[in-house]
């Protein structure tokens, strides 16, 4: 039997995967897990898409581990995208630095 933390984990990554197709990313897919080599939990965009469905919200470990993914995926950007609780998936949070939100939107 699958524990309530991966249950929750696993119906996450299907709504986002689900609103990305939705909203322009047709490609999207869950990954399967790849231990230490992770490459985020979301393939078939050109970002690392680090998904979290928790009740306490780390971002400074969330982004580490966004970057280190973004890292081992070879690909520049990557989103921690993090639940709210009693939100709909549009109502997420997508989280990065703002560096590299800066280099997406202008190039710099």
């Amino acid at each position: 039997m699958v524990n309530r933390p991966k249950r929750l984990g696993t119906s996450w990554e299907t709504e986002v995967v689900r609103y990305l197709r939705e909203h322009g990313a047709p490609l999207a897919e869950r990954r399967a897990l790849a231990g230490s080599a992770d490459k985020g939990d979301i393939a078939g965009t050109e970002y690392v898409w680090e998904l979290k469905n928790t009740a306490k919200i780390d971002l400074a470990g969330g982004i580490a581990e966004t970057l280190q993914e973004s890292q081992n995926a070879g690909v520049r950007h990557g989103f921690l995208v993090v639940k709210r609780r009693r939100k709909s998936t549009a109502d997420a949070y997508a989280v990065m630095p703002l560096s590299q939100l800066c280099e997406i939107l202008y190039g710099t």
